[in-house]
């Protein structure tokens, strides 16, 4: 498994638009819902989704991001709109 740490620089890198406009992104590990937490900031707006450990692996692997692609574009969407 990954560390957080390792995760957050590879969305990072997969997405360097994150740190351009601004949105910090976090990313923690859940016990109980056993998922990454990954956390977008930007300004006084917050959202966070949630990473399934499977899902995590392929995208550090640099197999398959889709799925975090879909969830981080959807979150820096939101917070475009707030």
């Amino acid at each position: 498994m990954a560390t957080k740490e390792e995760l957050c620089s590879k969305i990072q890198e997969v997405f360097p638009e994150i740190g351009a406009c601004g949105i910090d992104v976090a990313v923690d590990y859940d016990d109980t819902n056993q998922a990454w937490v990954v956390d977008l900031k930007k300004d006084d707006h917050e959202l966070k989704t949630f990473l399934e450990e499977p899902e995590a692996q392929q995208c550090m692997e640099s197999k398959q991001c889709v799925s975090l692609g879909l969830q981080i574009a959807q979150l820096k969407k939101n917070i475009e709109q707030l």
